[in-house]
């Protein structure tokens, strides 16, 4: 794997929300009323039900909706008093939603990362294309079309080409899907070890005490709890919030913790 010297330039932005809330209408509240603080360099995890409003606030963070009340705020600056430039050389985003490959490399895709700094298109063998490549195991798929990938290789070459882009905020909606176990393991420790800010939505409730920093608790658009992994995500908290039954243990060869869940009795 490519040392991540070869790449990273960032400078890990704190993140703070203000009583944070949005929805399509003045009447009509998806979120409201969050208010958190992530510091430079953690990875703030945000979990919670279908329908919980996680995707929203993302669309919050990297501003894609303007928020109806309340702020964002990026280094104490409100997000919507940057330049649209300027918030994209800072933040570099992952989705869910399909990507259109126009017929490009895996290598130009990731390359498209540094577009918000060059100005223009970059040349794919570029240093940090070739290190973004070699974090994610890419290297040998770099001359492939991107359309010719699997569902989980297209997802760790969107991850490169946000990567590439050496953000101070990082935001991944839900980027464990359609990867295997090992990779998912593999990118999760990934993003908990860059010098970067990260804010990522997961499911996978032991991935996300595993490897974040905090942990944020969704549920109907409102913020139930954020807080260090074990002192949110306990057996109770899990009940109230998921209704499942859980078991936290410590895996015996990690000494992570381990959850297990079954459908209350």
């Amino acid at each position: 794997m490519i040392a991540m010297q070869h790449w990273v330039g960032s400078r890990p932005a704190s993140l703070s929300l203000d009583q944070l809330r949005w929805g399509p209408s003045p009447q009509h509240a998806i979120i409201e009323g969050l208010q958190f603080a992530v510091q430079p360099g953690e990875m703030l995890a945000v979990v919670g039900p279908n329908g919980a409003g996680k995707s929203s606030l993302l669309r919050c963070l990297y501003r894609y909706h303007r928020p109806t009340a309340g702020r964002v705020l990026l280094d104490g600056q409100d997000l919507w008093t940057l330049k649209p430039r300027a918030v994209a050389r800072r933040i570099s985003t992952v989705l869910q939603e399909p990507v259109t490959d126009f017929g490009l490399t895996v290598a130009e895709i990731v390359a498209l990362g540094l577009t918000p700094h060059l100005g223009g298109l970059a040349v794919p063998h570029e240093e940090p294309v070739l290190a973004a490549l070699g974090l994610l195991n890419l290297t040998a798929l770099a001359p492939r079309n991107f359309s010719s990938l699997s569902g989980g290789e297209k997802q760790r070459v969107l991850i490169a080409r946000a990567l590439v882009q050496k953000p101070d905020l990082l935001i991944l909606d839900e980027p464990t899907n359609h990867l295997d176990i090992r990779h998912q393991l593999e990118v999760l420790a990934l993003l908990a070890e860059l010098p970067t800010t990260v804010v990522v939505s997961l499911h996978d409730l032991a991935l996300a005490s595993a490897h974040a920093d905090q942990v944020l608790v969704l549920e109907n658009g409102r913020q139930v709890d954020i807080g260090r992994p074990l002192d949110v995500l306990t057996p109770a908290a899990v009940r109230q919030t998921f209704s499942v039954a859980t078991t936290i243990d410590t895996h015996p060869a990690t000494g992570r913790p381990r959850f297990s869940f079954h459908l209350p009795l």
